[in-house]
């Protein structure tokens, strides 16, 4: 994952509940190595690193045995802080991104901002929150802990859905998406895109 023009970053995590090493490529092509221990949380981080054309090398051993929720959300720290480490100054990205996201039956709007100013608005309500051994509502974890680390305006509105599987599914490629528009360079921006003079 190097080449002069890309933007790199590597974190590794380590604490008593879990051990994580991510490596993430924001200029790449979608080649991806992810394993979680969680076989449903890998498929959505692989389509996450597909979709958003990211390189992405992680890693993840928890304890899984007491609950997914550690692993879960210790990822979600890890990635969020190596995009951010990624990233660098920010300085001629586009910053801001937003996907709008079919998958069957379900519709979900994505829409964020690379400000270092990080909050979620999560608008999701499922009836069902099972898929297989995953409970979706752990896709919430996920992305909170992701936008804080990673400095992120973050909003996930369901605008229809029943399935969980569809529903979280297009969250994390409505997120890739939108986050592969705001990380672009922009041959037109000069500088950091702020009034502010820092994000």
């Amino acid at each position: 994952m190097s080449g002069a023009a890309s933007r790199v970053g590597e974190v590794h995590r380590q604490t008593k509940e879990t051990d994580v090493r991510v490596e993430i490529d924001l200029d790449g092509v979608g080649r991806y190595a992810v394993d979680t221990g969680v076989p449903f949380f890998d498929h959505m981080l692989e389509s996450f690193a597909k979709h958003g054309l990211f390189d992405l090398e992680l890693s993840a051993k928890g304890d899984l045995a007491v609950d997914l929720h550690h692993t879960v959300e210790d990822v979600g720290i890890t990635l969020g802080q190596a995009v951010r480490r990624a990233l660098g100054d920010a300085a001629g990205i586009r910053r801001y991104g937003s996907q709008v996201l079919p998958m069957a039956e379900a519709k979900v709007e994505v829409s964020l901002d690379v400000s270092n100013r990080p909050y979620l608005v999560y608008a999701v309500k499922l009836e069902n929150d099972r898929v297989g051994s995953f409970d979706a509502s752990l896709a919430e974890d996920f992305l909170y802990a992701f936008s804080q680390n990673a400095g992120i305006d973050l909003h996930v509105e369901l605008r229809y859905g029943k399935s969980p599987h569809h529903v979280v599914e297009a969250i994390f490629k409505g997120m890739a998406r939108a986050l592969r528009s705001a990380v672009e360079r922009d041959a037109r921006v000069e500088g950091l895109p702020t009034v502010k003079g820092a994000l």
